[in-house]
């Protein structure tokens, strides 16, 4: 990418034929075509430039879907880029690409609950093995590495508990044992954080989250490098896993904003974890203390933060935490992140998986927040209001 990171996504993607700041939407299930010659040569041209936009079935994409993969290819500096209707498809895309009965995947313990139930539930009905490491621990990566082993699934900072990983250790064991990688990056989005150019095969954004970045739009990326081009090409087109083109305009028109939007989120961030971490019920998990293993990894890695984070609650009593939930007045109470507004989610048992390594005291709760683009100080105001029913 030439222009830097903010520039591009101004001045990108820009329809001159329609003049057009953004391009038009295109809607098709029929690609239609002038002859049978003319659909022969596209049909050639797909062949020879298998990322070039040339199709001939709707199922296949548009231009609009083109140029949100193109967009993204620049951003993520990957070889391709597939879109899919929701962030999970692309969980599922990657997987599934690359798996076969008798084969064997390591995946870091924290991971998304619907990651975790489809690795050790569903695979395991197709005869492949997943074994969970330890985020802090990565012998247990290593030593459970056989010649079966296909895949290593990363998320980072781990879903809910925000354990942050030694990446280049885990890049160069996948390496070394020519295991493919996988890292579903939504937390941090290639702004903060480019996982292909660091060594990962794979890169995984729920675009439902910041690329959108307005809580109206299902959609997911799958950042690909050439090693793997092919293979998720071929599953990608069997399963028809493939982003609408109104989601596909809503995320690109989304994108124009995103470098201010996760500035301002990471800025807040910051804010409400300086009040949050001074408060002895409260066990911050954000990279925010400099000793910290947490923060040494962030900064290794990252060039910012973004603005999920999650508390750790000291509570005897279960109730006085849900109260403390509900009495928030400025925090959605709802699912998904990575919108303008600030939200709350009291994590139960369901929403944190089965988990092998972590685990919580008797009296302790979790609860997290994403911080939204609202003044921080207003957000401090109604955290400081709400915290009279923590017991």
């Amino acid at each position: 990418m030439s222009k830097s990171f903010k520039t591009f996504l101004k001045h990108t993607a820009k329809d001159f034929h329609n003049q057009s700041v953004n391009p038009p939407v295109v809607r098709a299930s029929t690609i239609i075509f002038k002859s049978i010659e003319h659909i022969r040569k596209t049909q050639q041209k797909a062949q020879k430039d298998p990322t070039g936009g040339h199709y001939d079935y709707g199922r296949q994409g548009t231009s609009t879907t083109h140029v949100l993969q193109k967009i993204l290819s620049k951003l993520e500096e990957s070889y391709h880029v597939f879109t899919t209707p929701t962030g999970f498809g692309s969980v599922f895309l990657a997987i599934f690409s690359i798996v076969r009965p008798g084969d064997e995947i390591i995946v870091s313990d924290p991971v998304y609950s619907p990651t975790r139930i489809l690795t050790e539930n569903y695979l395991k009905e197709f005869n492949i093995r997943t074994i969970f490491y330890n985020p802090r621990d990565l012998k247990t990566l290593q030593k459970n590495i056989s010649k079966k082993t296909k895949l290593i699934f990363v998320e980072n900072p781990g879903s809910n508990s925000f354990e942050f990983q030694d990446l280049r250790k885990i890049i160069s064991i996948a390496k070394k044992n020519k295991i493919i990688s996988i890292i579903d990056n939504t937390w941090a989005t290639p702004y903060y954080f480019k996982p292909i150019k660091f060594g990962f095969d794979m890169s995984i954004v729920s675009a439902t989250k910041y690329y959108s970045g307005h809580s109206d739009v299902m959609g997911g990326s799958l950042a690909v490098n050439k090693r793997v081009f092919n293979r998720v090409k071929a599953t990608e087109k069997i399963t028809g896993l493939r982003l609408s083109p109104d989601d596909a305009y809503l995320i690109t028109r989304g994108l124009r904003t995103l470098d201010i939007r996760l500035d301002r989120h990471s800025e807040n961030a910051k804010k409400v974890a300086a009040f949050l971490s001074k408060k002895k019920k409260f066990e911050l998990l954000y990279p925010y203390k400099k000793n910290s293993l947490n923060f040494k990894m962030w900064k290794k890695y990252y060039l910012g933060a973004s603005g999920l984070m999650g508390l750790k609650i000291k509570s005897k009593n279960t109730s006085s935490v849900k109260k403390f939930v509900n009495a928030l007045k400025l925090f959605g109470y709802g699912y998904s992140w990575g919108g303008f507004e600030s939200l709350a989610m009291h994590q139960e048992f369901r929403e944190t998986g089965k988990r092998k390594y972590m685990k919580l005291a008797k009296n302790e709760h979790l609860v997290r927040f994403h911080i939204g683009l609202e003044d921080p100080k207003d957000l401090i105001a109604d955290i400081k209001q709400a915290m009279r029913y923590l017991k």
